[in-house]
């Protein structure tokens, strides 16, 4: 029995209770490192024994995590790393950093935790960069379409020192956020249910005019509009309803964001058209991370690189055994139980969406965009430098394969 299912034989009113006792953070960051089966009786003693050692001693610094629609439950599905972090953190500073996790859009949702942070309401937040790019838009650097060419570079990139000094650097000068980890995914178009019963998509032409949510960010709007997909901006927690209902086709997301939000029921087909960035990250104030001690500075980036090498091994995993995001599938995955086909595209269909909307191919449709995010960084051509880094490894290496590397040390 997996992690997962332990956890959905605790009720929520259950998994409440013992919060309500032990405080919701202890309960969570118990649940979240369960190995054995669970029930009441030791999720409870797992949480009174969390919190003894969480309070032994005062904290010097009790920081907010705000992580949007996130628990410990839907963590298991898209490996983010939240908890791993919080638990490290607290773990490594031997207590004098304690976090404060709220998730379960209790304090803030994916459009609004970059502002809450940026405001001090919370002091690290977890969301999409893509969502959180309505209040950081130098995020939109990282949603150029195809500029990453697998999810291994994406990785690759996090890991990079240049990653510094073409992401990270900026954002903090710009919006006040230190970027810490990231999973990595690429997005594509998850399809209604109004697809059940066509075939499934192997070529491009079949997605052309139909109509599909996007996100916060403004770069995939271009990618949509040259892809002929009909961008349609709808709230993350109001797409669920847009696709019960029919009002849009699909949803530009990934696969695993479909399987946490208990998107499957209303998706019929995940198309895997990769064209630009999926990353649920996690960020700090850096207003709060420069007020930390330097010691504790060092085990904010240490936790924040152990969450990193986690995510990276976790969600490649998580995709294959727990979404079901594979051909062929393995059985009892959430995309089965669902009947949720992947439609992984042949290379000729992929390399033909390039051209239609990539900044490679289609300059001018980017220039505005360019323009502003190498004036934000300081003059260089983020584009270029980034599409650079993504290609230093080879296109078909596993993402589990890609070399950790901690990206503040030159």
């Amino acid at each position: 029995m997996g992690v997962q299912d332990n956890l959905s034989r605790i009720s929520r009113r259950d998994l409440f209770r013992v919060a309500g006792r032990y405080g919701l953070s202890s309960t969570l960051l118990a649940a979240g490192g369960f190995g054995g089966a669970m029930s009441l009786a030791n999720l409870a003693s797992a949480a009174e024994s969390t919190y003894k050692k969480r309070f032994s001693k005062p904290a010097k610094f009790n920081l907010k995590f705000g992580a949007a629609g996130f628990n410990a439950r839907n963590l298991l599905i898209e490996r983010a790393g939240a908890l791993e972090f919080a638990r490290d953190l607290e773990s490594r500073t031997d207590g004098e950093i304690r976090i404060e996790f709220i998730g379960d859009n209790q304090i803030c949702g994916q459009l609004s935790c970059v502002e809450k942070t940026q405001l001090g309401i919370v002091d690290i937040y977890a969301a999409s960069t893509q969502n959180s790019a309505g209040g950081a838009p130098y995020l939109n650097v990282l949603d150029y379409a195809y500029m990453f060419p697998s999810r291994a570079s994406q990785y690759h990139f996090l890991y990079s020192p240049e990653s510094q000094r073409i992401l990270r650097d900026p954002l903090e000068e710009r919006h006040g956020l230190k970027f810490l980890f990231s999973h990595a995914e690429l997005r594509g178009i998850q399809l209604g249910l109004g697809w059940q019963d066509k075939p499934t998509v192997t070529k491009l032409e079949q997605l052309f005019g139909t109509k599909n949510r996007v996100t916060g960010t403004q770069l995939g709007r271009i990618a949509m509009q040259a892809l002929n997909l009909n961008p349609v901006p709808i709230a993350w927690e109001e797409t669920l309803d847009g696709l019960k209902q029919g009002l849009i086709d699909g949803a530009e997301t990934w696969a695993s964001a479909v399987a946490y939000a208990n998107m499957a029921p209303v998706v019929s087909q995940s198309v895997d058209l990769k064209f630009f960035c999926g990353t649920e990250h996690t960020s700090m104030s850096a207003k709060v991370f420069n007020s930390l001690d330097g010691n504790l500075q060092d085990a904010v980036l240490e936790s924040s690189y152990l969450a990193q090498v986690h995510v990276q091994a976790a969600n490649e995993a998580a995709l294959v055994k727990t979404v079901g995001f594979s051909e062929p599938q393995l059985p009892d995955t959430i995309f089965v139980k669902n009947n949720v086909r992947p439609a992984f595209l042949p290379e000729s269909e992929i390399r033909k969406a390039e051209e239609m909307c990539s900044p490679e191919f289609q300059p001018q449709l980017w220039e505005q965009w360019r323009e502003r995010l190498n004036k934000w960084a300081g003059g260089i051509d983020t584009y270029k430098e980034i599409y650079d880094v993504a290609r230093q490894i080879p296109k078909d290496m596993k993402p589990e394969n890609v070399e950790p590397r901690r990206w503040w040390k030159a």
